[in-house]
């Protein structure tokens, strides 16, 4: 079943969409009924519609059927008229003089934006900021004694806590729904960089994004941002910003117009059981250093590719999004101690952060396919490079790729799709720099590389890959 994720603002009557946070409902000592609406009275001031305006330029496909009978797909002159596209979400007031907390993707290309409190009155917004990367904005409205939501703990969420959704789905304000949380730390489903969801089956749709989501006691655990839906609308499986991290991006976007993060510099990847196993770990958990600069932090402390960050300044590093996380909370210029295994070998080294660039390097897609110049067949007898043709990086494969300077080793120019590095990840324009941890430089040094494999024995290898490098595990059958 293909798995959907809508980001509820509606376009052309705008939606959000809004999830839940963690809760706990006590038990009642006279009355077996139990009412929120002491609860809801008190928060719902604080929650508020917000309305966007966007003026988009007309293409000549967008022109309107009826018209293409008088003028083909062209206007005279090749003007068009341009549209204006609305959308709607909602907001939290996070300040008694007019900020307002919501989702970046309610609000970040809007040309106007219009706050609506309880009560009707309306208010026209300046937008401070906004972070996609974790799909927080912050907006302010020119007003005093708001009534402004309080902060929980975010951290002490509990799976099984009653929590309230609380937003204007489909322009219906003020809405209250009621669920649990019902999964905490979600994360890997690409919606955004920094993702650390709160799952919750308060019900949620169109026109909650940015939203409260409230616990018992009415203070925010989260701010609603997405639901799983095939169909759009709720389904029971909604997601939230846990209300720590919006509030770290919030406070980031209010003092400096961006959120400052930690900067390590390194690329890293997940640790499979496979990779786990060809680097001699007892488990998975860590996260494994495909790559590192000598020019960064990381590198100037002494971590090196191979390595497995498994601690933080004590705290464990369960995987690869738990180190991205927990790195891009602290300040730059923070000295930390992070503990790694290298080669069966635990060591500690004192690294001082860096901050993110704002225009973080992202592994982009190749150029194209290079042929690497005179190709050599791997041998019939071979295992784990079986089906794959590989060849020397020239001066016309670099161009094509756009390989960096720095990168050697050997280029895949032919890979069968039913071979044990096909269905490991390799493919044609991928470069081998390593094999079991031995650098190789050409065709030449891997295949010898490779000869050196025992029949059914695992390899590693290090690979450069759509601009960056990463390790795999290739088991022969």
């Amino acid at each position: 079943m293909k798995r959907v994720f809508v980001l509820t603002t509606c376009l052309v009557f705008g939606a959000a969409i809004f999830a839940g946070a963690p809760v706990s409902a006590q038990e009642p000592s006279h009355s077996p009924i139990v009412s929120f609406a002491p609860v809801v009275e008190r928060v719902v001031p604080s929650v508020v519609s917000i309305f966007t305006t966007q003026t988009v330029r007309a293409r000549a496909q967008q022109i309107p059927p009826e018209w293409r009978r008088f003028f083909g797909d062209s206007l005279p002159n090749g003007k068009l008229p341009n549209q204006t596209v609305e959308g709607l979400g909602s907001g939290v007031i996070v300040r008694e003089d007019g900020y307002i907390l919501t989702n970046s993707h309610v609000v970040e290309t809007a040309d106007e934006i219009l706050v609506r409190v309880k009560g009707g009155k309306e208010y026209k917004a300046k937008k401070i900021g906004t972070d996609p990367g974790t799909d927080v904005a912050v907006l302010k409205i020119e007003a005093k004694g708001l009534p402004a939501i309080t902060f929980a703990d975010s951290d002490k969420a509990r799976v099984g806590d009653i929590v309230l959704a609380i937003g204007s789905p489909y322009a219906l304000a003020e809405t209250v729904t009621m669920g649990i949380i019902s999964g905490l730390g979600r994360g890997g489903m690409h919606i955004t960089d920094y993702e650390n969801f709160i799952q919750t089956d308060a019900s949620i749709n169109p026109g909650n994004s940015g939203g409260a989501l409230v616990d018992a006691e009415g203070k925010l655990v989260g701010v609603n941002t997405a639901i799983f839906s095939q169909s759009g609308g709720n389904v029971g499986i909604g997601f939230a910003i846990p209300s720590n991290l919006a509030r770290t991006a919030m406070d980031g976007l209010r003092e400096h117009g961006r959120v400052v993060r930690g900067f390590l510099g390194t690329r890293i990847q997940p640790l499979t059981s496979e990779l786990a196993e060809s680097f001699k770990l007892k488990d998975t958990a860590g996260a494994l250093v495909a790559e590192v600069s000598s020019n960064t932090p990381a590198g100037k402390a002494g971590i090196k590719t191979g390595d497995v960050i498994v601690e933080v300044n004590g705290k464990k590093i369960e995987d690869d999004r738990n180190l991205r996380l927990m790195i891009s909370a602290i300040a730059p210029g923070t000295k930390v101690n992070v503990k790694l295994m290298r080669n069966g070998e635990e060591k500690s080294l004192e690294v001082i952060l860096g901050e993110l660039p704002k225009t973080e390097a992202r592994a982009g897609r190749r150029g194209g396919r290079g042929d690497g110049g005179g190709p050599l067949e791997k041998k019939e007898k071979s295992n784990v490079l079986d089906g794959i043709t590989v060849g020397d990086v020239d001066e016309h494969a670099r161009t094509t790729l756009k390989l960096p300077a720095e990168v050697e080793g050997a280029l895949i120019t032919g890979i069968e799709e039913n071979s044990v590095g096909y269905h490991a990840g390799l493919r044609e324009g991928d470069v081998i720099q390593e094999i079991n941890r031995h650098p190789v430089k050409n065709s030449e040094e891997a295949i010898a590389q490779d000869d050196k494999i025992g029949q059914k024995e695992r390899a590693l290898l290090r690979v450069w890959s759509k601009g960056g490098t990463r390790y795999l595990a290739l088991q022969p059958k």
